[in-house]
């Protein structure tokens, strides 16, 4: 993987960037919708790159080596072959969805022994094996196993989260480093920044992660119950630590505020479930405000999801005719919503790079972050 920083904005931290991997090139600032299991839900693939313009998407280690399993995804030749995604892919490690998501786990020196949410059965991840699998899904950029410390964790926890982590981080490089890719392309390693809401903590792990020379660094632990502030103020604290030379991936972030408001603090990519999600649950962003599509004030209103919306379905549907879909139950209302929320990420990341070369990012982001936040 390569990164070019093509610019900066004039009066912000904010970056224009250029990602090269084998299975193309990636714009930054970018969203990367996630696809969990292999499929951004209910969206497809033509629609992702046609219309939403996707141009990398994030799968997941927990859920694609439980399903459909290491052995179906080496035989078809990796996450590319077996989805038909030809685009970049990353995969986070499912740390996360361990501590989350698992019937049971227990945290050991050696890994993260837990339980399916499927079907109960036990496994482990250690760092050698978590790497192993992700050689194995065949991801172009693929994340470090750690614990990901709660947002409100004491000090104490925090600490003894962070060095576990850090051996943690030690033991995926060994091995990332004495193994090679699968399938003819090459992967990319980044670390993950932990350290909770404790400035030097933060510190201290970035300054660890930087030592070990990679092509780019993650900001973990951030979004995960901590104030908002917070978040801003950790990511300022890691900004003169991470090299400016090298892509930062803010993990799991967030609304469309919290992304132009990292955006201007020097992050360059990002990943959320947070449009599908709330696009399932009836729920738009849109240029000027948040819309919940149920309420009864949307019954005739005959106007576009969005009139700045440049998706498909914002040209093709109506609000009242998607409230429609919700109140009965059909299916097509989830895609719909899905499919225009994840293309107002994808065009808001775009203004922000337009913005940035012209060097009035600052300006727009303020404006912008005010309009977002409204509730229509």
């Amino acid at each position: 993987m390569k990164f070019t920083l093509l610019g900066k904005d004039r009066e912000s931290e904010a970056r224009l960037g250029l990602i090269e991997t084998d299975h193309g090139q990636i714009r930054t600032p970018i969203f990367m919708p996630v696809g969990t299991v292999g499929s951004v839900k209910g969206v497809y693939h033509r629609d992702l790159n046609e219309d939403i313009k996707a141009q990398i998407i994030l799968g997941n280690t927990y859920h694609l080596y439980l399903r459909p399993g290491l052995d179906i995804l080496r035989a078809a030749g990796g996450v590319h072959k077996f989805t038909s995604w030809e685009k970049p892919v990353l995969t986070d490690s499912g740390g996360f969805q361990v501590f989350s998501l698992a019937q049971s786990r227990k945290i050991t020196e050696e890994g993260c022994i837990f339980q399916s949410h499927i079907d109960g059965s036990r496994h482990i991840f250690t760092p050698e094996n978590n790497v192993d699998t992700q050689r194995v899904i065949g991801a172009d950029i693929i994340m470090a196993l750690d614990e990901c410390c709660p947002g409100d964790a004491d000090r104490r926890y925090a600490e003894k989260s962070l060095r576990l982590t850090q051996r943690w981080l030690e033991r995926c490089l060994r091995r990332f480093d004495e193994t090679e890719p699968l399938y003819g392309y090459s992967q990319t390693f980044f670390p993950i920044v932990q350290g909770c809401v404790y400035p030097d903590l933060r510190r201290e792990a970035a300054e660890h992660a930087v030592s070990f020379d990679r092509e780019g660094y993650a900001i973990g632990g951030l979004a995960v119950g901590e104030p908002t502030e917070k978040m801003y103020q950790m990511i300022e604290v890691l900004h003169p630590i991470l090299p400016k030379d090298k892509p930062r991936y803010l993990m799991g972030v967030g609304t469309p505020s919290n992304l132009l408001e990292a955006i201007a603090r020097g992050v360059d990519m990002f990943d959320c479930v947070m449009p599908t999600r709330n696009g399932r649950n009836a729920m738009l962003f849109t240029s000027e405000g948040t819309i919940h599509i149920r309420n009864r004030k949307w019954a005739e209103d005959f106007s576009p999801l969005d009139p700045n919306g440049t998706s498909f379905v914002d040209k093709q549907y109506t609000k009242a005719y998607l409230r429609h879909l919700f109140i009965s139950r059909e299916m097509l209302a989830a895609q719909i919503a899905s499919q225009h929320n994840l293309a107002f990420y994808l065009n808001l990341v775009e203004q922000a790079r337009e913005h940035i070369a012209a060097g009035d990012f600052l300006r727009w982001k303020d404006e912008m972050v005010r309009k977002l936040d409204n509730r229509l």
